[in-house]
């Protein structure tokens, strides 16, 4: 006879999720309530943490991720309780969960950090690897070491730093915008990356500063069903460091670039074969002719723009979708458009006692003018720890302003060797045609952009060491009226900080 299960200890706060919105929250939790344990519950047996936090402004923050064992987690905070498994059901009329390992939690207030899945452009193809994680990275970079030629499918920070990186291997890329980046940049700015992709690469890397990403040391028994299933945590701009990106051509870079267009079929070798269809060869930058390609290959893709390829295997980095599944059943969650668990200007979802952070949720409060929802490791991280903030404020019945953070849309980031920081509305997001765009560039060196509208700086790009960031944060943030200036707001001989301190 099954021993009676013990009665579930009262509800605790219970946080879903040990990326970097689920560990900042409960990290965040466990300060507030010394006394109380907090229940950090993940499928892996690693979580990420936040290391050598800066603010570099009022609102610009770096930070590395590193994975840690959950442990560490523990020892750093003797009240957090991590439970490694994932969550079978939630019953929130219960106010508990069900967890894959048969276990119940009750809790009084829940956060929801599960995440975001990548988007694959077709499922259990085997030749389609979709990267999002670690474990997808180190995947690749097996399948790389054999490849002749690959395709690219995809255009945000993923896409952008796979062709940069990898090597000794041809590379078609395939994007559904006029220029790469899309998500990060304009045509402009696209332009000045991508003189640096066809530049070789200069020889010895710039020694890194963030960590690196390694699934070494893992647990390595076999998967439980439940851990097949469940996606690890988000990757950060470093992850291909210390991965080698070579395939077996000795030659650097070979990319080509489709753009506008999309994939409208993908076939397996025999298929096509019986299908008689023809592919083309890699093209030549000074051959314009089509030829068609004698090789086999193991997996051909068509494109919208009528152009097949064959290729030993297929990346789709086309982005990620709210990973909402486990949580519906049983459940009337309001969801947003994009997929994710809405919450409110509290990080409330719409059921008691629930709320989420990071990519899992959509953000369907009324947005500050320059701030915009973007599945960012700054997101998840502020995300998690303004949610914290809220429901500590709730359970001790006292009220807590917005975070500052929302204020301004702020991120930087590292493409191609180069500091890259965007701000506010940088690619003049929802301002519609009445906005006008200034710039300064030096080829190889820096690129800058600024959005205005009625004489009022709205966002900005900055590519390469600019010292900018923090003055075009405030003059974002205290929208100043600059019409006076005009063009000299970007006169590399004029000092502009010394206007606006």
């Amino acid at each position: 006879m099954e021993a009676a299960r013990p009665p579930p200890a009262a509800g605790k706060f219970v946080v879903v999720g040990g990326g970097i919105a689920g560990v900042t929250c409960a990290e965040q939790l466990a300060t507030h309530f010394p006394s109380e344990d907090i229940l950090l519950v993940t499928p892996f047996p690693v979580i990420k943490a936040v290391t050598n936090f800066k603010q570099i402004s009022k609102i610009l923050e770096e930070f590395d991720v590193e994975e840690q064992s959950s442990t560490m987690l523990e020892n750093r905070f003797p009240n957090i309780k991590v439970i490694e498994s994932g969550v079978k059901q939630l019953k929130s009329e219960e106010h508990c969960i069900l967890t894959e390992d048969g276990n119940h939690h009750l809790y009084k207030k829940l956060c929801l950090c599960a995440g975001a899945k990548p988007k694959l452009i077709c499922e259990g193809n085997p030749y389609v690897l979709g990267i999002r994680d670690t474990d997808s990275a180190q995947e690749f970079q097996k399948q790389l070491t054999k490849a002749k030629r690959i395709m690219i499918i995809g255009n945000g920070g993923i896409a952008l730093e796979l062709v940069f990186k990898i090597e000794g291997c041809e590379v078609i890329w395939a994007i559904k915008d006029k220029a790469i980046g899309n998500t990060f940049f304009d045509a402009g700015a696209a332009e000045f990356l991508t003189s640096k992709l066809i530049d070789e690469k200069p020889e010895g890397r710039v020694a890194q500063k963030r960590t690196r990403y390694t699934t070494e040391g893992r647990k390595k028994e076999a998967k439980t069903k439940a851990e097949a299933k469940n996606v690890g945590s988000a990757l950060g701009p470093d992850w291909h460091e210390g991965l080698n990106l070579k395939g077996t051509k000795k030659f650097s870079h070979k990319i080509h670039i489709e753009n506008m267009c999309e994939v409208k079929n993908i076939y397996l070798q025999e298929e096509f074969r019986i299908l008689k269809k023809k592919s083309l060869t890699f093209p030549r930058e000074d051959d314009k002719s089509v030829t068609s390609d004698k090789e086999m290959w193991p997996v051909y893709v068509e494109l919208t723009n009528e152009k097949i390829y064959g290729c030993d295997f297929i990346v789709s980095a086309t982005g990620v979708t709210p990973n909402i599944e486990p949580f519906l059943h049983g459940n009337s969650f309001d969801l947003g458009e994009d997929g994710g668990l809405k919450v409110d200007d509290h990080m409330r979802t719409s059921l008691p006692d629930v709320y989420a952070a990071g990519d899992i949720c959509s953000a369907s409060w009324q947005p500050s003018p320059v701030w915009q929802q973007m599945r960012l490791w700054t997101q998840a991280r502020q995300m998690g720890w303004y949610a914290a903030k809220c429901m500590a404020a709730a359970s001790l019945g006292e009220s807590i302003d917005m975070d500052f953070s929302f204020e301004l849309f702020a991120h930087v980031t590292k493409f191609f060797n180069y500091k890259v920081v965007l701000l506010g509305k940088y690619n003049a997001q929802g301002l519609g045609s009445d906005h006008e765009l200034m710039l300064r560039c030096t080829k190889g060196q820096e690129y800058i952009k600024v959005v205005m509208q009625n004489g009022r700086m709205m966002g900005a790009v900055l590519i390469g060491e600019t010292d900018l960031e923090e003055t075009f944060e405030n003059l974002i943030l205290n929208q100043m009226n600059l019409s006076q200036y005009g063009e000299d707001l970007l006169d590399p001989n004029i000092d502009i900080e010394d206007y606006f301190d």
